[in-house]
């Protein structure tokens, strides 16, 4: 439980981010929804989160602008009343064969996945206390190959190397830094890029169906709810996950 807690999720205004900060706020913190264009979503959710009596507010920002990540922290900061808890959410997808990846592809990925991350951990530690906790995101695809996916995948491995790296320094003040790695989950990006990861081969299989390919690689043969995903942002968020940090949690159902 993270009753009392004040959080931040960055990218919350749908999908997992949004999973995650319904989550907090049924766990007891106050929750500032981050966006950078899905203000109707965002701004349903609080709308939502309120009328439940939690403390949520909508706060628009485009991290992939390392500049807009400090005034983001700050805005959380006065409207909540303080940081305790930052969950690093925001991120793109992308596929491209190596021959096709361009100056601007790279700037664009790596500005929201890695450098949006690295920038809003600087900001929302510099404002914690001890106990505080910041859980990034990386993926399943760090550690596996995907046809066409090295650029995305590399910038997924680029946060488990921060958290990894991170964490002596932040444990200095007491805070924990970890991230979470999910696999193939049930969202709106899922149903855009799911056909992508299975193997080009499998594309043309009779009566394969395009929601079957992102499944192929789970032992338990299903994606993940978003709900599932958060449960395991919560346990980093807790009090239970005072002795984990830098640290990456694969959340993938049992890769096989």
């Amino acid at each position: 439980m993270v009753t009392g807690k004040r959080a931040l999720v960055t990218g919350a205004g749908r999908g997992i981010g949004a999973a995650v900060a319904r989550r907090l706020a049924a766990d007891g913190a106050a929750v500032a929804v981050n966006y950078r264009s899905s203000a109707a979503d965002a701004e349903a959710l609080v709308a939502e989160l309120t009328e439940k009596g939690f403390h949520a507010v909508a706060l628009q920002a485009d991290v992939s602008d390392a500049a807009a990540c400090a005034p983001l922290v700050e805005r959380a900061v006065d409207a909540l009343g303080g940081l305790d808890v930052l969950v690093s959410n925001a991120g793109v997808e992308y596929f491209g064969a190596l021959a096709s990846i361009t100056p601007q592809d790279f700037e664009r990925v790596f500005a929201t996945n890695v450098a949006a991350q690295l920038f809003t951990t600087q900001a929302a530690s510099a404002v914690m206390g001890e106990g505080g906790r910041i859980v990034l995101t990386s993926s399943v695809s760090a550690r596996i190959a995907v046809f066409e996916h090295s650029l995305y995948a590399a910038s997924k491995a680029a946060v488990s190397a921060l958290v990894l790296n991170l964490a002596p320094e932040l444990a200095q003040r007491g805070i924990t830094i970890n991230a979470i790695a999910p696999g193939g989950t049930r969202t709106g990006m899922a149903a855009e890029y799911g056909k992508k990861y299975a193997n080009p081969a499998l594309h043309g299989l009779p009566g394969l169906q395009p929601d079957v390919l992102p499944r192929l690689g789970s032992a338990l043969g299903r994606l993940a709810e978003p709900e599932e995903i958060a449960a395991a942002v919560a346990f980093l968020a807790s009090p239970d996950a005072s002795y984990v940090t830098g640290s990456t949690l694969a959340v993938d159902g049992g890769r096989l």
